[in-house]
């Protein structure tokens, strides 16, 4: 059979979203840079600049080229790119950025938690930092999120109760697009360059696992695989107990909840060697079932009990290495802004495509 040539739709429509994708990194250029930045014939780049301006997709900045030689236009994206929207929620507060195409983040707020519900917060922040609605928006949360709605999931011994709140809902008048929500700690795992099969174990205020399986995050049929609290353990005493429980046997709740009290934890690290017993087991059960290649370990205290737990995991039957966390600084945050800017990319070139 003779091999199918591409239509001249089909390459016209591949040299445009060249040229967008080449200014979504330059921010501006010239038709003779983005020649040099595509490897596209200097005509072919004219012909699609000149359908992509047409389009609004694309506009001339006003600005030229200076020196000898022939004068240069400078092209950028047009004002239709739009932004995206990216929020996190966790204990120490809510975050919401504006991100532009070009991977800026153009706005950015921060607010404390309210010590009821944060639907009104929630929609607060994303409205600080709006510019006309956005184009999608990607919302970390620290609580269990069911995957087929964004809706977020109450299991008991939660220590970061946001309700069941609906996302989607809350920014539905704010967000032209998809709003994605997922788990915090799926999104720092998503952070992390550690190969294909790994596990990546949160140690917080709450306690959290994500499974990456063939370079994805495993969610689960409703979205809580890696919910480990409640997992079966070795407790302090040699007994079996839930994972949470062991923080109550050694005192290291704080008063009143279930969340983790990490500055007693951090300052009690004569504690540290049960700890790493009850972690340990927990690991052997991800072990077994979902054979990773390493388990990353982050949050506050996860660098102050790796070396016992590594210790401890080596001494199992089927160890795994224990490695650090490679992103510290908002691991959730940035993977779930990476997401975002991935995503605006490709809804900026598939409008383009459209109207081209």
């Amino acid at each position: 059979m003779a091999p199918v040539k591409p239509t001249l739709e089909l390459l016209s429509s591949l040299s445009s979203e060249h040229i967008l994708r080449a200014l979504m990194q330059a921010e501006r250029a010239t038709r003779a840079e983005l020649a040099g930045f595509t490897g596209l014939s200097k005509p072919t780049v004219s012909e699609s600049v000149r359908r992509l301006s047409e389009a609004g997709a694309v506009i001339d900045t006003g600005e030229r080229t200076t020196g000898r030689g022939r004068v240069g236009t400078y092209y950028a994206l047009g004002p239709t790119s739009g932004r995206a929207l990216v929020v996190s929620l966790a204990p120490s507060g809510l975050v919401a950025e504006a991100v532009d195409a070009y991977g800026d983040v153009v706005a950015r707020v921060v607010a404390d938690v309210p010590p009821t519900g944060v639907e009104g917060a929630l929609r607060d922040v994303a409205a600080q930092v709006a510019e006309g609605p956005f184009r999608l928006a990607v919302v970390s949360a620290a609580d269990p999120v069911d995957r087929e709605t964004g809706r977020l999931v109450e299991l008991p011994d939660l220590p970061f109760l946001l309700g069941a709140l609906d996302a989607p809902a809350v920014l539905a008048d704010l967000v032209d697009g998809p709003v994605v929500v997922d788990n915090d700690v799926n999104w720092a795992a998503r952070a992390e360059d550690a190969g294909r099969d790994f596990a990546y174990l949160y140690l917080g205020e709450g306690l959290g696992l994500a499974v990456v399986s063939d370079g994805e995050v495993r969610r689960g049929h409703a979205g809580l695989a890696g919910e480990i609290a409640h997992v079966l353990t070795t407790g302090p005493d040699g007994s079996a107990m839930r994972l949470t429980d062991v923080f109550a046997a050694l005192g290291l709740r704080r008063a009143g909840t279930t969340a983790i009290d990490v500055p007693k934890l951090l300052a009690g690290l004569e504690s540290h060697a049960a700890l790493a017993r009850a972690l340990a087991g927990v690991l052997s059960a991800v072990v077994a079932l979902v054979n990773p290649r390493a388990v990353r370990v982050g949050g506050p205290w996860g660098a102050a009990i790796l070396p016992a737990l590594a210790d401890v995991v080596a001494a199992t039957p089927r160890a795994v290495p224990i490695e650090p966390a490679t992103v510290t600084d908002e691991p959730a945050l940035t993977a779930a802004r990476a997401s975002a800017l991935e995503q605006l990319r490709d809804a900026i070139v598939a409008a383009a495509r459209q109207r081209t």
